[in-house]
């Protein structure tokens, strides 16, 4: 009986262990990659910034605040270590509809690459062909304003994951798995007060629980695994540097835990994940992680020069039994008019052969 060759199984587990931790428990870790360069050189932070048409991924209740409509795509040559021709694209939009609300909508896909068939008969896979592994998601989101300091949003996506379509010894088939997962989220923008001797500030605070829906099944036989259901929660700060407001600065935090357990649901995991569990690291060993250790922290700043040129940088940090990506990131920004670039650069901590080392992200983005 024909059945995929092992390493298209190898390679998900690695990007799941790279992408979000509690590897082996959730499903579709794609789901999970930062996806606009914005955000990924200030350290991936931004469930309390979200202030481009990337909330959809971060905050959508950071949508109510914006004005105006907005296109951007980002393209990364993902875990290039692998050399095995992975990339990530992400497309998003925005459009605001006038005493209603803004809309977003977003398409993301990743490239897993082409496989070889192989049996036990021919080990070789000569004559039985290649296929096509990929991941896709698209959706919706929506972000209300209720006054001027408060918003709620929402988001709905349907998610596709084509890791092989074959049969298995013993005539069990490994099919694509398919599901939605939606989104809760609320965001806090202050009103301007002064700081630092008559220059303005403003203070943002935000909160999102994504992907909450059923798991991904890739066999008839097979228990579902759960989504990657994420929690965020975050702050940031930003400042003027001179009283003209040429130059400003944003500090931003983000706090994120995956809210997931094997053989739970969803919503059952929004309350049972928090405890404590066992982890199997590796090489025949166990880890107990408490709640403290299956937190990530990332923190990030951002630096304009008169809304036209900025840099960026950041800091991300998870337990070494639960994920272990430490790395620090760069990134740089420029606005023209109505269009924009962005770029940024992971620099990991460690582990010089990590497969998220130098993984760079570039992003492009048009207003109307």
């Amino acid at each position: 009986m024909k059945k995929t060759i092992f390493t298209t199984f190898a390679l998900l587990l690695t990007l799941a262990g790279v992408s979000h931790a509690q590897v082996g428990i959730t499903s579709v870790p794609f789901l999970q990659i930062e996806p606009d360069s914005r955000a990924a050189g200030m350290g991936n932070t931004g469930v309390a910034i979200a202030d481009n048409a990337s909330a959809v991924f971060w905050n959508p209740a950071g949508l109510a605040f914006q004005r105006g409509n907005q296109v951007s795509i980002t393209h990364s040559e993902w875990l290039p270590q692998f050399n095995a021709d992975l990339f990530y694209d992400y497309l998003v939009g925005k459009y605001e509809v006038e005493d209603i609300g803004t809309f977003g909508a977003h398409i993301t896909y990743l490239n897993l690459g082409e496989q070889q068939r192989t049996s036990l008969q021919d080990p070789t896979g000569e004559g039985l062909g290649r296929f096509n592994s990929y991941e896709f998601a698209g959706g919706v989101s929506y972000g209300y304003q209720i006054d001027s300091n408060w918003s709620v949003g929402t988001g709905l996506r349907f998610i596709h994951s084509s890791l092989a379509d074959v049969e298995l010894e013993g005539g069990e088939k490994v099919e694509p798995g398919s599901s939605v997962g939606f989104d809760l989220a609320g965001m806090y923008r202050s009103d301007a007060f002064e700081l630092l001797s008559g220059r303005e500030a403003s203070v943002n605070a935000g909160i999102n629980i994504s992907n909450i829906g059923p798991g991904v099944s890739y066999t008839s036989n097979a228990e579902k695994d759960p989504l990657p259901t994420m929690f965020r929660i975050g702050w940031a700060i930003e400042t003027e540097l001179d009283r003209k407001g040429i130059n400003t600065l944003m500090i931003s935090n983000d706090i994120s835990k995956v809210m997931a357990r094997e053989g739970e649901g969803s919503l059952s995991a929004l309350f049972s994940s928090w405890g404590s569990y066992e982890r199997n690291i590796g090489g025949g060993r166990t880890a107990n992680l408490n709640t403290f250790q299956q937190l990530m922290f990332a923190t990030g700043f951002e630096y304009w020069y008169d809304q036209l040129f900025a840099v960026r940088g950041g800091y991300y940090h998870e337990d070494p039994n639960n994920g272990d990506r430490q790395f620090m990131t760069l990134g740089a920004g420029l606005r023209y008019d109505f269009v924009g670039v962005d770029f940024s650069y992971i620099y990991t901590l460690g582990d010089e052969n990590h497969p998220l080392a130098n993984t760079t992200r570039f992003g492009l983005l048009f207003n109307f």
